[in-house]
């Protein structure tokens, strides 16, 4: 199993800064609360006094956003939607100690963190690109639509959609639940620094992994244009 962007998606975002990561021998069973409270705590920290519409990540999705054609403040990247709930009601849902990590994490860098069931993808590849209008995309109720061709999606070789509008929100197939024990955790940032803040985002969710699943094995990797693609096993 690979995952990529697509050639076309990369020459027309060149700010993207994107990294992956595998893991396996997850479960519903750890208790993340002790690090998804500190990573919550560095977010609400930044936005003491201010709000996430300032921050230059947030800003930067806007601004991709409005280039796609889309509504900013109507389709909102998902760190920025973390960020919105946290500022409002103080806290992040819980959904599950894999998720849960993930979103502090995503909250405490502001930018978008996505972490799918890897065994709900179709191989050979996952790619982020253009749609063509045949994929399919299964909403966290189970109903079914398309994208329309030209929207930025994860797409698998099954023609599935795992995202709608690229960060805007994931897919309920590939949701990570209570059956899930592999994982594959992408996060993409558009802002100046970019390229410094990914590895981080990295390095936070892997420690956090290693801590509460020992056998996780976490395998991370920085995706570049001359080093595009990551091998996530299936």
């Amino acid at each position: 199993m690979r995952f990529r962007h697509s050639d076309a998606v990369r020459s027309g975002y060149p700010r993207l800064s994107a990294g992956a990561l595998s893991a396996c021998g997850v479960d519903a069973d750890a208790d993340t609360g002790g690090l998804v409270r500190a990573h919550t705590a560095r977010a609400v920290a930044r936005l003491a006094g201010t709000t996430e519409s300032e921050f230059p990540e947030v800003l930067a999705w806007r601004r991709t956003f409005a280039a796609m054609g889309l509504r900013p403040t109507q389709y909102r990247c998902a760190s920025e939607s973390l960020l919105r709930r946290l500022r409002r009601s103080g806290d992040l849902p819980r959904i599950h100690p894999v998720v849960d990590l993930c979103n502090a994490v995503s909250a405490a860098y502001a930018v978008p963190v996505a972490v799918l069931d890897a065994d709900r993808i179709a191989a050979p590849l996952l790619e982020v690109r253009h749609a063509t209008g045949e994929e399919h995309y299964e909403d966290f109720g189970g109903a079914v639509d398309r994208p329309a061709a030209g929207e930025v999606t994860f797409a698998d070789s099954a023609g599935r959609a795992h995202a709608r509008r690229w960060t805007h929100r994931q897919s309920g197939h590939s949701a990570v639940g209570g059956h899930t024990r592999r994982i594959l955790v992408v996060t993409e940032a558009m802002h100046d620094g970019g390229a410094e803040t990914v590895p981080l985002v990295l390095d936070a969710i892997a420690a956090g992994l290693r801590a509460h699943w020992p056998a996780s094995a976490p395998a991370t990797a920085v995706l570049t244009p001359s080093a595009p693609e990551f091998d996530f096993g299936g």
